[in-house]
């Protein structure tokens, strides 16, 4: 969702900037149905997709003007405040409350600060839509102001955004309530259908009671019983908080009335007919031993009589379905009663809270008989196990909206309101919904990406690695794009970007995509470094062009001679050549490495690693002991540099000992490690006509040299320098 742009000419396009106009008190805003909702199997992707893509955008009135005057004093401080820093939500606040405060205060006030006070509101609301108690002062702000259209269309923006605040449902309702003409026919039929538009959306939510008890007393003010009965029917097969209150008013009900008028035609007749059979059976019953009646005498009972009746058969079959409902009930009590912060809000939750969440959408998938979101499951204590069989089937033969695809969504929408900031519950549904809609899913990663996490990469990342997967190569760039210019600096994505135009076939994009990198980042060496070795890697393996991939290694080593990595790399480079072509990169390679400033050991592992390629592809043994000699050279030389600085020789205050008489004496160093010897095990051979020379006699005793413990070393050169090293967060 695009954010709330700050200028005024923006707003105007958003239908926030109107003059007074007359309410229209009989026309109703029709709330949001599932039938939006569309689903693929019945064609209408590309319109959700549309829908979905504006679902939380503010154009209350299209065409509006904006009101001429100036804002209050503090306001563009406060907007400014707000906007510098998005992600503080007190910052929002303040500015709410300093523009409620400035409108109440001047009732009759200029337009503007009627203005000021939209304008917060639709800046806040598109970043923060789940504060249901927002939308409710939107409206009531607009209301107050004269504007019932805009008013209703306040709410019907904010259901789409939280379809399952029943707080807003209510509101919504008492608004039409409020403002429709109840004298008009339809105007009682848009009630009764923003009624059911409510219970389908909300009326499974556990705490959904209020809406359903409204909805109830509506139809009895109506004078509807009937429908009224129809509402405590469809009631007592969900699974809600205060389902024992909504049983007893259902049989109050009941006996108040007589069953003709609460009761279905079709249902009373069968009523009415069982209960005459029953009441004759009786009378028989009691009857016997005294003379029969002559046939066509016996008298049918009256209504009046098996009133009684049908309300004893009446209520034994509504018992059946209330212990079904109550086993239903006793499943979840503990799993809702674990739950203690239903809303949402900035705050972080505890751990207990985010564990009570996973249990029980882990324990609803459960009883989905699917699975499909990880995590262990938490089960119900063990007094509760032995029920649940027995109710199962009770459950589907009464009707009780026990489990289902339905159930499981209404629990991760209810879930995603109080763990809105949560990416793991995000992809949890997403993991739920993708075998059955990649719409779905989609729209999941959607509203996610665009309006709650906005700001963390990782929910970003599977979103661009979803669309890659399903083979829609063109939003996964534009995830990565938007994310990088979101969150700028972030090498993760770029080289996500990198990698997705790799994959694609697309060498040149992501090449081009990389050199970008590198060229941005020359005012930071190490970032500079790393995109380097990942271009080179990709000129060289991929490209098949060494030259290029050492162009650009070279010159990195520019901008960071002291960059161990970049050496490395190079070094690489050379080495993987062939060697019968330009033997000499390799030492070139070496000797630049050594008179970088690099540390000792780095300079002695280079070494090393030039040593062993002279001996594997050297063309002379000149060459060979050459090498070998500037490396013993070496050896010694950083050895001693090592020792001294070991020894302390500045005569560092710190490492000044007290002795006897008090003085400071040079506290004793600790045994310095010391080169290891190089062992000559093996003798040198024989030489015919004389003695070997020294030199000789040196490389006679190299083939053991580089055999031994210290040159071991070189074999794990790869896992100090592994260049991944700091650039990518633990997984």
């Amino acid at each position: 969702m695009a954010a709330e742009g700050s200028d005024l000419e923006d707003l105007s396009s958003n239908g926030l900037m109107e003059g007074p106009s007359a309410p229209e008190a009989t026309e109703a805003v029709q709330p949001p149905t599932e039938m939006e909702e569309v689903s693929e199997e019945n064609g209408g992707e590309e319109a959700s997709e549309a829908a979905a893509a504006t679902a939380y955008n503010m154009p209350l009135v299209e065409n509006e003007e904006e009101e001429d005057g100036e804002l209050p004093a503090d306001f563009d401080r406060l907007w400014k405040l707000a906007h510098d820093n998005p992600q503080d939500f007190s910052s929002w606040t303040d500015l709410l409350q300093y523009s409620e405060q400035e409108l109440t205060q001047i009732s009759n006030g200029p337009q503007s600060h009627m203005t000021a006070s939209r304008r917060a509101l639709v800046a806040f609301l598109a970043r923060y839509p789940l504060c249901y108690g927002y939308w409710k002062k939107f409206a009531d702000l607009e209301r107050r102001a004269g504007y019932t259209n805009k008013a209703q269309e306040v709410c019907v923006q904010g259901l789409k955004a939280i379809p399952l605040s029943v707080d807003l449902w209510i509101h919504y309702i008492n608004l039409l309530l409020g403002t429709l003409n109840m004298n008009l026919p339809e105007s009682s039929q848009c009630i009764r259908s923003a009624f059911e538009e409510a219970v389908a959306a909300a009326g499974i939510d556990f705490h959904s009671d209020r809406l359903w008890e409204l909805y109830i007393e509506w139809e009895k003010e109506q004078g509807d019983m009937k429908a009224a009965t129809g509402v405590y029917d469809r009631i007592l097969r969900v699974p809600t908080q205060l389902y024992s209150s909504h049983y007893e008013k259902f049989k109050t009900h009941l006996n108040a009335h007589a069953p003709k008028d609460v009761l279905s035609a079709e249902e009373y007749e069968g009523l009415l007919e069982e209960s005459k059979q029953i009441h004759k059976t009786e009378k028989a019953e009691l009857a016997e031993g005294e003379d029969e009646l002559p046939p066509g005498e016996e008298k049918e009972p009256t209504e009046e009589e098996v009133i009684p009746k049908m309300r004893e058969l009446l209520l034994a079959r509504r018992e059946k379905v209330y212990q079904d409902l109550e086993g239903e009930v006793r499943k979840r009590w503990n799993f809702e009663e674990a739950i203690k912060r239903p809303y949402f809000h900035v705050k972080p939750l505890d751990r207990t809270q985010l564990k009570a969440w996973h249990s029980y959408l882990d324990w609803e998938l459960t009883q989905l008989g699917g699975g499909g979101g990880g995590g262990e499951v938490e089960t119900e204590p063990d007094s509760m196990e032995g029920q649940e069989e027995e109710q199962k089937e009770g459950s589907k033969s009464s009707g009780i909206i026990a489990g289902g695809d339905r159930r499981v969504r209404i629990l991760f929408e209810r879930c995603l309101i109080a763990c809105a900031l949560y990416e793991e519950f995000w992809t949890k549904y997403v993991q739920y919904l993708e075998p059955q809609s990649l719409y779905e899913a989609r729209g999941v990663f959607r509203r996610a990406c665009d309006i709650h996490l906005a700001h963390k990469h990782t929910i970003h990342l599977q979103w661009a690695t979803f669309e890659e997967r399903h083979g829609d190569l063109t939003e996964a760039r534009r995830v990565l794009e938007s994310l990088e210019t979101s969150i700028p600096g972030l090498a993760m994505v770029r080289l996500r970007r990198a990698g997705l135009e790799r994959r694609a076939g697309r060498l040149d994009e992501s090449e081009a995509l990389l050199r970008d990198a590198v060229d941005q980042a020359k005012e930071t060496p190490h970032l500079h470094a790393f995109y380097s070795i990942k271009l080179a890697r990709l000129l060289l393996k991929l490209c098949k062009n060494p030259s290029r991939a050492r162009g650009v290694l070279q010159e990195a080593l520019e901008i960071s001679p002291d960059n161990g990595k970049l050496h490395l790399n190079l070094l690489e480079l050379e080495v993987s050549g062939d060697p019968r072509g330009s033997p000499e990169g390799v030492q070139q390679c070496v000797t630049r490495a050594l008179a970088a400033p690099l540390s000792p050991r780095t300079k002695i592992l280079f070494s090393q690693r030039g040593l062993q390629y002279a001996e594997d592809y050297g063309t002379s043994v000149q060459s060979v002991l050459t090498v070998y000699e500037e490396h013993q050279k070496l050896l010694k030389e950083l050895g001693n540099k090592k020792r001294r600085a070991e020894n302390g020789d500045s005569e560092d205050p710190e490492k000044m000992s007290k002795g006897e008489d008090g003085s400071a004496v040079p506290a004793p160093p600790p045994a310095p490690p010391t080169m290891p010897h190089v062992p000559m095990t093996t003798p040198p051979p024989p030489m015919m006509g004389g003695d070997m020379s020294a030199a000789h006699a040196g490389y006679a005793g190299y083939g053991s040299w580089y055999q031994q413990p210290q040159y071991g070393g070189y074999g794990g050169y790869q896992q100090p320098w592994n260049y991944n090293q700091g650039y990518y967060p633990p997984s």
